[in-house]
């Protein structure tokens, strides 16, 4: 994976730190980031009984990009699909490292208190899928890869998530 905010996030945090005897290499905490992200998107399918996710490198770079440019532009925007080619997209943005990685995604995963098992888009309670987008992405059956990217600016913390294939097709159920 790369991805030097990622890394540099994971320093900050101290990731992995009790976790791994001795000096750690740059690579080594870059994957024990992209390892935090990615088990906290398989604990919610694994509930579910839907496969695991896989990380990819490939959709950590593009999201790693949309993430250094949404945190220069200091606001919150999808970008086209075409753009992400085909890919689904999940952000968050908040109080720069006030959240550990886990906890930006489990914040998409409490979606899940409005989501109702029916086909998409009906799939909110509040009658609004947007309510529950982020988390029916992650649950996604059909999704295959994830790969996340993380930046900060002058109005705190961007994470972008990119899914492959993504998810959210009307009259589907997410899983």
């Amino acid at each position: 994976m790369s991805g030097w905010a990622i890394f540099a996030r994971a320093a900050v945090l101290g990731m992995a730190l009790a976790i791994v005897p001795g000096p750690i290499a740059a690579s080594e905490r870059i994957d024990l980031a992209a390892r935090e992200l990615l088990d906290t998107h398989n604990r919610e399918r694994d509930r579910l009984g839907i496969a695991k996710l896989e990380w990819s490198d490939a959709l950590s770079r593009d999201a790693q990009q949309w993430a250094e440019h949404l945190a220069q532009r200091g606001s919150l925007a999808h970008s086209s699909f075409d753009a992400r080619n085909g890919a689904g997209e999940n952000l968050w943005m908040g109080t720069a490292r006030a959240f550990r990685l886990h906890e930006m995604i489990d914040l998409f995963i409490g979606e899940k208190n409005l989501y109702r098992h029916r086909p998409f888009p009906d799939v909110s309670t509040t009658g609004n899928w947007t309510d529950v987008g982020h988390y029916t992405q992650i649950v996604w059956r059909e999704t295959r890869q994830v790969g996340c990217g993380i930046a900060e600016g002058s109005n705190g913390e961007v994470l972008v998530c990119r899914y492959y294939p993504s998810g959210n097709y009307r009259d589907q159920l997410a899983y």
